[in-house]
Order: structure tokens, then C-alpha cells, then sequence
């Protein structure tokens, strides 16, 4: 098994768009240097992530994929628990004392390895970072693993010099002293409940109201507003260097303002973006589809649309596997109505927990003919058909950068972190998609910084907002961002080539170890 002395570790929370990017990064690092990585994962995670990690591989590449262990090493079904992180302590002090570990899914012995040099850990893994550090001290590098837009992380947990919200746990912890209110309700607020007026002005990003980093009320898991957001801060500062998630040409400016902050403590910051699977297409795409238990009707109903209906004329609808407008779902349904209205082909994703899709509109798609609900798509091979047009997507860094990739403009429905920053980006800044903006509720429906619009956020208006948006995507003005996304994907997709930004980066960082 050990074909090296280094050994690397790499782990995320229990959301698929943290969770999928590392297990590609993993599969790319043991190609690029002969090193043994252990990924640990849950073994609710353990079978999807074994089967992702399969995309990366041709058959004739097995000797790489031997130097990759998946370990299960709790039961985690969602994001995180006080369990799962005391697992994770477990399996570090076994990984630090160079004692053999078991996985919790297969009964599988991994026999003992040299001790990590580095880690690559979730920015939300708060416990297990501190674990780390308590157990190694500093024999151990921790890189923290930024599975998102560069830009968002500067307001929601960066320094206040950089228009952040800095500590939020030392702020929230003397609020809670000087007015006598619970702690959580104190950072609950601090963490997202956004400062009337004011304006947020960050590298590279069009200036917006802090309101605007909320366009939908969502309920976020209490671990998540209490546990995670107003420590994460804290583990940046404390980390050894950062692994972004990011293709350095999508958001330069933000990219070298991370560079400047971290830099200012001798602390590297690397970028790592697109990260697809690097196996052929055939081998990525028949492991993908064993992912959906809808793949073979996906496959069907893509190659017919593309015989009756044409070349990029489907709409693929997808809020990724955690959102979900759970709130106002009507919104949804009428937007769909519009989809159909309009006799657009489409497939809706509704992956996430809090999705409910009511029998009334599952028997109308149905009499439609022209749709398909899945609980869980193939989304790249969706991305990468023909028939593909467009992407109705709530703009999270993982769909966003497959899209590009792929060449397929999006029409994004933000719910909150780095979504909302991701529409303004693609729908102002580099104009190669749209942002539906009749879909906010809460914080959302207050004025817009950057056009002072305010949005009216009622069905109605909804319904308008899809016709005017629809009608500009399948003609002229869609054509026109198409052509200009093609320039955006060509940069995203060479950032892994001979000169990339990503390849030269995810090499210097191997050498430094």
C-alpha cells in the first residue's frame, strides 16, 4: 500500500457540494505525486463518495487508486454531530499514533501508516480542527479546505479590514455578557441578521446591501448558526495555509486578496478549481449514473428531448442537495407552471430533505409529458448532453463551476452564502447568465444596492419575471451571454492543463510538504 513517506488526510462536513470537489482534489493530488491519502467519510457518505472517487480512475490507472484508503469512520447522515466529531478525534489520534483504522461501513482493517503531514479539513469542521491541533500541535499542517466562492468568504467570515464580520464568537459572547441574552440568540443574530444599511464592499464585488447576502428566508441548521458560523473566523486565523475551491480566472481579484490576507501572516493560499473528474468521459459518466436510481430514464428522456425538441433546449432545475424553497415552494410550482407554459422540456432535482413535491404536481408534469421529478440526478452528465440549454440552480460554488465547465449558462435562485454573490457575478459582472430576482422573500424583498430595485416577491410577479427572463434565455440576448461564457469555461476549464493556475498551485503545495 505505502508508496511514500507522506501521507495526507482529507476530510469534509456531510453536504455533497463541500463533500464532492475533495474527493476529485484527492484523486488528483495521488496522480500528481506518489503519495498515500486516507479520505475519511461517514457511512452515510462512504457508497456515494466510493463511487464519485470511481470517476477519477480509468481502469489502467489502478495503481493510483491503490493509494487512496476511504475510511468510514461514524454514522453522520447530515452535516455534522457531536458524535461524528468525537469519531473523527478517535481516528486522528489513531492516524497520530500510527495505529491501524477500521471502517465503520465495511469492517475493512487499514493497516498502520506514517504519521499525516498535512490535512485538508472543511472550514465548518470547527471540533475536528481543533481535535487535530490539540492532539499534534504543530507536527501536522491544517489547510483549510474552502469549498466555495472566494468572494463570499470575505463578509461572512473574514476580518473586519476586508468588510468582514470578524469574530463573531468573541462579539457574541460579550453581548451575551453585557444584556444577560442566551448566547445562541445572540449569534443567531450576529450571524444572520444583516445590519440595516449597510453597505458591504469587498474586492472585486460590486458593492451590495448586507441584506442582499439573504435573499430567502431559509431555516439553517442550529448547528450550523450556532456551532459552526461564528468559530469559523477562528479557525482561518489559526490555520496553516487555505486550499480554495475556486478556477483562479472565474474571481482573480478575489483570489489575490485572499492571497494579501493570508500572506500577511506567512500563510500560503492555494487554488484548486474546476475540480471534475479527471477519468475519461466514458468512465466519469457510467460511474456517475450508478449515483441516480433514475439514470437510465434521465438518459432516455435526454436523448429523445434532444430528437423532438432539439439542441439546447431542455431547462435542468436543481437547488443542489441542502436547499430548497421550503418557505414559499409556490414559487417554485409557478415557475415550473411557465417552464410548461412555454413548452419547455425540463428536469427538476429535489434532493434535499426539506423538498416536498406535492402529488398535484407530479400529476400535471406528468399530463405534461415533457418533464421528470428525480430525487437525485446525474447532474454532469445532464450538463454535458446536448439537449441541455440552460441551468435554474440556487448558485452554489460546486453546480456553479460544473455549469461553466460544461459551457452551460445558468439562471440562478440564491438562498444564501456564497450564492447570492455567485448571481451577481455571473448575471452583472461577467454577464453570462441571469438572476431571478421576483423569487426573494425575507431580507430579499428589501431594495437592491447596485439598481435600487425592490422587488415585489409575489406569485405574480414571479410568473412575469420567468416569462421576461425565458423569452431573453432562448433568443437573442441568451445567445449572446452563451457566446460570452465560452471564453469564462476555456479559462476555468485549462486551469488543470500544463501552465494552470490550479495544477501549479496543487503542485506547490505536494513540494512544500
Amino acid at each position: 500500500m505505502a508508496v511514500s513517506q507522506k501521507h495526507i488526510v482529507t476530510h469534509t462536513t456531510m453536504a455533497w457540494g463541500h463533500a464532492r470537489p475533495l474527493v476529485h482534489l484527492s484523486a488528483r493530488l495521488v496522480k500528481l505525486r506518489p503519495i498515500n491519502l486516507t479520505l475519511l467519510t461517514t457511512s452515510a457518505y462512504y457508497p456515494r463518495i466510493v463511487t464519485e472517487l470511481a470517476r477519477s480512475f480509468d481502469p489502467e490507472e489502478e495503481e493510483y487508486a491503490k493509494r487512496i484508503r476511504v475510511v468510514s469512520i461514524s454514522d453522520v447522515a447530515f452535516f455534522r454531530s457531536d458524535e461524528g466529531d468525537k469519531a473523527f478525534e478517535e481516528a486522528w489520534k489513531a492516524l497520530n499514533e500510527e495505529r491501524e483504522l477500521v471502517c465503520t461501513q465495511t469492517g475493512t482493517v487499514f493497516p498502520p501508516l506514517p504519521k499525516p503531514q498535512a490535512v485538508i479539513l472543511d472550514f465548518f469542521a470547527i471540533d475536528p480542527f481543533n481535535s487535530i491541533k490539540a492532539i499534534s500541535g504543530s507536527s501536522v499542517k491544517v489547510y483549510a479546505w474552502l469549498p466555495g466562492l472566494t468572494y463570499a468568504i470575505f463578509h461572512l467570515f473574514g476580518p473586519e479590514k476586508l468588510d468582514g464580520k470578524g469574530n463573531i464568537r468573541v462579539k457574541a459572547e460579550d453581548m451575551a455578557d453585557q444584556t444577560g441574552r442566551p448566547f445562541e440568540e445572540v449569534v443567531q443574530e450576529l450571524a444572520f441578521v444583516p445590519q440595516e444599511g449597510l453597505v458591504v464592499r469587498i474586492p472585486g464585488m460590486a458593492p451590495m446591501y448586507a441584506h442582499e447576502y439573504f435573499p430567502q428566508e431559509f431555516d439553517f441548521p442550529p448547528d450550523l448558526a450556532t456551532k459552526i458560523f461564528p468559530r469559523v473566523y477562528e479557525t482561518l486565523e489559526s490555520a496553516d495555509g487555505a486550499i480554495l475551491f475556486t478556477p483562479e480566472s472565474y474571481e482573480p481579484e478575489a483570489v489575490a486578496a485572499f492571497r494579501g490576507w493570508f500572506a500577511e501572516t506567512g500563510r500560503p493560499a492555494y487554488v484548486s478549481g474546476p475540480l471534475l473528474p479527471a477519468a475519461s468521459k466514458k468512465t466519469a459518466k457510467e460511474s456517475e449514473k450508478k449515483l441516480s436510481k433514475e439514470s437510465v430514464e434521465i438518459q432516455e428522456f435526454l436523448d429523445n428531448t434532444l430528437k423532438t425538441s432539439g439542441e439546447k433546449s431542455l431547462i435542468y432545475c436543481s437547488f443542489g442537495s441542502i436547499f430548497w424553497p421550503a418557505r414559499s415552494p409556490e414559487k417554485l410550482w409557478a415557475f415550473l407552471d411557465v417552464v410548461m407554459e412555454l413548452n419547455h422540456p425540463f428536469i427538476l432535482s429535489h434532493a434535499s430533505p426539506l423538498a416536498v413535491v406535492p402529488d398535484e404536481i407530479r400529476e400535471k408534469v406528468k399530463a405534461y409529458g415533457k418533464g421528470v421529478l428525480s430525487a437525485w440526478t446525474p447532474q454532469q452528465l445532464i450538463l454535458d448532453h446536448p439537449a441541455t440549454g440552460w441551468f435554474v440552480a440556487h448558485g452554489g460554488h460546486n453546480g456553479v463551476t460544473e455549469a461553466i465547465s460544461a459551457g452551460v449558462p445558468q439562471i440562478l435562485w440564491p438562498f444564501g452564502g456564497d450564492q447570492p454573490l455567485n448571481a451577481v457575478h455571473i448575471a452583472d459582472q461577467l454577464q453570462i447568465g441571469y438572476e431571478l430576482i421576483e423569487v426573494r422573500t425575507g431580507h430579499g424583498l428589501k431594495p437592491i444596492y447596485r439598481n435600487s430595485r425592490k422587488p415585489v416577491g409575489t406569485v405574480d410577479a414571479v410568473k412575469a419575471e420567468a416569462r421576461e427572463v425565458l423569452g431573453k434565455a432562448f433568443g437573442e440576448d441568451g445567445a449572446k451571454k452563451r457566446e460570452r461564457l465560452q471564453a469564462v469555461s476555456e479559462a476555468v476549464n485549462g486551469e488543470w492543463e500544463d501552465g494552470g493556475s490550479s495544477k501549479r498551485d496543487m503542485l506547490a503545495f505536494l513540494d512544500s510538504l
